[in-house]
């Protein structure tokens, strides 16, 4: 796996499911190898360094760091090749012997230079639209959603120097390398065909850990008053400045908030006069499990165009409905799940509080349709089975004595292959 951020090296959703996938694997009997950079995560974090985390056996964590961290990040951002860290990562992937090397965000662990690294089945996923997108979020000038490029001017707004290797086709030329390119989202993967990218994103959606898999959930005390949550990083994009109005003067229900983030000042400033906002700060994903399980509803109100929708999953897994913002793949995750209600304006937002609020029957209804969904789209065994058949596909005709190995191995394991 080569990514720039893992955990505890980290920021959100993405690298918790890039270890979720590892964990995933190794559970399996795979030997796992991850690759990240963690002088990204020092450049950009104004925390002191985190906690670390334990790996299961079968996983080893290569962490790339330098005296010169923000020189190193700001090379591979300009040049688009790991020019720092390329002869560690060269040695790591053309000596490690792997049947499959997975790219994720590799915006500054090597950008589209990493790619031509390693001899084996790749596979890169597109957690975000790096591919199409400098700033990654398709917010155009911080404002808007893109819908049509102006990527130097939109990089000079979010004070980032533009990457001139965009325009000099590397990006194309290393993409040959990569056997096959996904997406988590049917709507994520024909944004990157809008917006130009020349090779097809197949569709691997997330996924939550098989049940037991990570422990069951002691019981909680019921909260003091019923309650919507929002979890995510506190940034503008997400939108939650939007949500807060919607809990302002006298009412029965408060608005949790769980995350932190940039714009968490602006938030907290906004909300300081409203007694029914609590800002809980950020949580482990083991913790939030019991906040999702309580909510009336989790509120996911994102602005910009999200390319999955991980926390939908995560309160489809304790039976809670979901209100979302109809962009981008809430749509597709919501009606295809029946697990809770879409919004496009604060009336139809206002609207769905209510239903919720006032109709618990229905708000349970939805909660366990979203719960039959998860285990049916969207758990460990079926996505990885998918992730499989993927790998299983290429290598019949690039490693044929690897398809043979994953075709006699069973299909709880598949195992024989490191990733």
């Amino acid at each position: 796996m080569v990514t720039t951020f893992y955990p505890p090296y980290h920021f959100g959703g993405d690298a918790i499911f890039i270890r979720r996938l590892v964990h995933a694997l190794a559970r399996r009997g795979h030997e796992v190898e991850v690759l990240h950079d963690a002088d990204a995560w020092r450049i950009l974090s104004p925390e002191g360094e985190p906690s670390a985390l334990a790996e299961p056996p079968g996983v080893r964590v290569h962490r790339l760091e330098s005296r010169i961290p923000a020189l190193s990040c700001l090379a591979t951002q300009q040049l688009g090749r790991p020019l720092v860290h390329g002869r560690r990562i060269r040695r790591i992937l053309d000596e490690g012997h792997f049947d499959v090397i997975q790219f994720h965000n590799i915006s500054l662990v090597g950008g589209p230079g990493v790619l031509s690294c390693g001899d084996a089945i790749k596979l890169y996923m597109a957690h975000e639209h790096w591919l199409v997108c400098p700033t990654h979020v398709l917010w155009r000038h911080g404002r808007e959603l893109c819908e049509e490029r102006q990527c130097i001017r939109c990089a000079l707004h979010y004070r980032r120097p533009p990457q001139l290797w965009r325009y000099t086709g590397l990006l194309e030329r290393e993409a040959r390398h990569v056997d096959v390119f996904a997406s988590p989202s049917r709507w994520s993967a024909r944004k990157h065909r809008e917006l130009g990218f020349p090779r097809e994103l197949e569709v691997i959606p997330y996924f939550l850990p098989d049940p037991g898999s990570e422990g069951e959930l002691p019981p909680s005390p019921p909260p003091p008053r019923p309650y919507f949550l929002f979890v995510g990083r506190l940034e503008k994009i997400k939108g939650l400045q939007e949500l807060i109005p919607h809990f302002a003067g006298p009412g029965e229900t408060e608005l949790w908030v769980a995350g932190s983030g940039d714009y968490e000042g602006v938030l907290r400033r906004q909300a300081k006069d409203l007694p029914r906002v609590r800002f809980l700060g950020s949580h482990r994903p083991e913790e939030l499990r019991g906040l999702y399980r309580q909510a009336r509803a989790l509120v996911a109100p994102s602005l910009c165009y999200e390319t999955f929708g991980i926390v939908l999953l995560e309160a489809f897994r304790e039976g809670t409905p979901v209100i979302a913002r109809r962009r981008g793949p809430f749509t597709e995750i919501v009606e295809g799940s029946g697990g809770g209600l879409l919004f496009e304006s604060s009336e139809e937002l206002a609207a769905a509080l209510t239903t919720f609020q006032q109709e618990p029957r229905r708000a349970r209804e939805m909660g366990q349709a979203g719960q039959r969904a998860l285990h049916e789209h969207w758990s460990e065994g079926v996505v990885l089975e998918q992730y499989f058949e993927v790998i299983r596909r290429v290598a019949r005709h690039k490693r044929p004595e690897l398809a043979r190995r994953m075709e006699a191995a069973p299909s709880a394991a598949r195992a024989g292959a490191a990733t």
